[in-house]
């Protein structure tokens, strides 16, 4: 066996640029499933710090357009633009929040709504998001202020105009300047200061981007509103979600005046079942590009057996001289053979190195956003592409390898 991986290591050595060539395909192919498993890896990561942030025994309550309003709005709307048959949902209180903090194992929990203005100090103006919450936020929420303090809840009462800011608009209005106690102007209204974050990033609207006042503050001198777009409950113990889950679902029914729960204009989810739903997603976007790292492996698969059809019509004359001598067809077999999977082998290595570098860089670009991304290359992912790449050379080498062996030694030398 030494013998047949000494001689397929010659013939791979014979021509490197072919070499090379061959095996690029391969190394995309086996690069790509490995970068698409370790960015996976990255983004859970990222994901579970976000989590982290709300606290991993939260729930979180969100309005929803009940079935039945869907349906009629659609019976109204038929042939419109869907865009504009958004039913805003308008019954998620400031009083169920409070109601909520009442609930057996539930510790502490706030209600929030997002609006957007324009900002501007000095000569400096941005469009911005503002982030309203009421004062039992900074006793759930992991983000921390890095000067400055947060609201009270008796700034909220009193629809206090306050601001806390996220990082980089604070960067952005007053650079390497101290924002506290200066007043920005917020749409229509003078805010003071009185807080910055650390960087902390988010999944969706960047939180770094974000100006963070009092929820009545928002609803009344912004929005106009009186209801929130959604709420965030912490438990005392982590192993009652579920249960917690169906008192708190139970509690905004009976003040929303539901005896349907088809009819809930509200769902309540806990983290696990948040993050069960990004699982999925997660899990089919993998999948769509693992397939098409796949396609490309068959590609690079076709390249390796029309190249070695094509070393073998080279070494015709080798391969008759030695049959000549006494090699036995499964002699020429599997020096064939092996050199189809070393071939393929080392596309696959090449091509986890190149990916592990790449998941490297995507990693520190990630995290010189403040985003907590891991660098992780799961070894999983490295044995699955070795195991392809070796399944690969087997698959697309047995036929030029076999039709090496069958080669008559006499019409072999007379064709060299």
């Amino acid at each position: 066996m030494k013998a047949y991986f000494l001689q397929a290591i010659r013939g791979i050595k014979h021509n490197k640029s072919r070499t090379f060539l061959t095996t690029l395909g391969i190394m995309i192919g086996i690069g790509t499933v490995v970068l698409v498993l370790s960015a996976g890896e990255g983004f859970k990561s990222y994901i579970n710090a976000q989590v982290e942030m709300f606290g991993s025994n939260t729930l979180s309550i969100e309005t929803v357009v009940p079935p039945s309003t869907k349906d009629r709005n659609a019976n109204n709307n038929t042939g419109g633009n869907s865009a504009n048959n958004a039913v805003p949902i308008t019954t998620l209180k400031n009083k169920d929040i409070q109601d909520i903090k009442t609930v057996s194992n539930v510790k502490n929990a706030y209600g929030a709504a997002l609006g957007q203005e324009v900002v501007t100090y000095g000569n400096i103006s941005k469009n911005i998001f503002i982030f309203g919450a009421d004062a039992s936020r900074f006793d759930i929420d992991k983000g921390v202020i890095a000067s400055g303090r947060p609201y009270t809840e008796e700034e909220n009462r009193s629809l206090a105009q306050v601001a806390i800011l996220g990082h980089d608009i604070a960067v952005d209005l007053f650079g390497e300047n101290d924002p506290l106690g200066k007043l920005i102007r917020v749409g229509n209204y003078n805010l003071e200061v009185i807080g910055v974050y650390e960087p902390r990033g988010s999944l969706g609207a960047n939180d770094d981007q974000q100006i963070f006042i009092p929820i009545t503050t928002l609803q009344k001198k912004f929005l106009g509103i009186d209801y929130l777009f959604y709420g965030i409950v912490e438990l005392t113990d982590g192993n009652k979600a579920d249960a917690t889950a169906l008192d708190v679902s139970d509690l905004i029914r009976r003040n929303h005046h539901i005896n349907d729960p088809t009819k809930d204009d509200f769902s309540v989810k806990t983290q696990a079942q948040n993050l069960d739903t990004f699982n999925t997603i997660l899990s089919a976007v993998t999948f769509l590009l693992i397939a098409i790292a796949l396609i490309s492996l068959v590609v690079g698969g076709v390249g390796v057996m029309n190249i070695m059809y094509v070393v073998v019509t080279e070494r015709i004359g080798e391969i008759g001289l030695k049959k000549a001598l006494g090699a036995r067809n499964k002699d020429i077999l599997f020096e064939f053979l092996i050199e189809a999977v070393l071939l393929t082998l080392l596309g696959g290595i090449i091509g986890i190195l190149g990916a592990a570098f790449f998941a490297y860089i995507i990693a520190k670009i990630a995290q010189s956003f403040n985003f907590a991304w891991s660098f992780i290359v799961p070894i999983y992912s490295v044995v699955l592409a070795v195991s392809i790449s070796m399944i690969t050379g087997i698959i697309f080498g047995v036929f030029p390898a076999r039709s090496a062996s069958k080669l008559n030694p006499i019409e072999a030398l007379n064709k060299e």
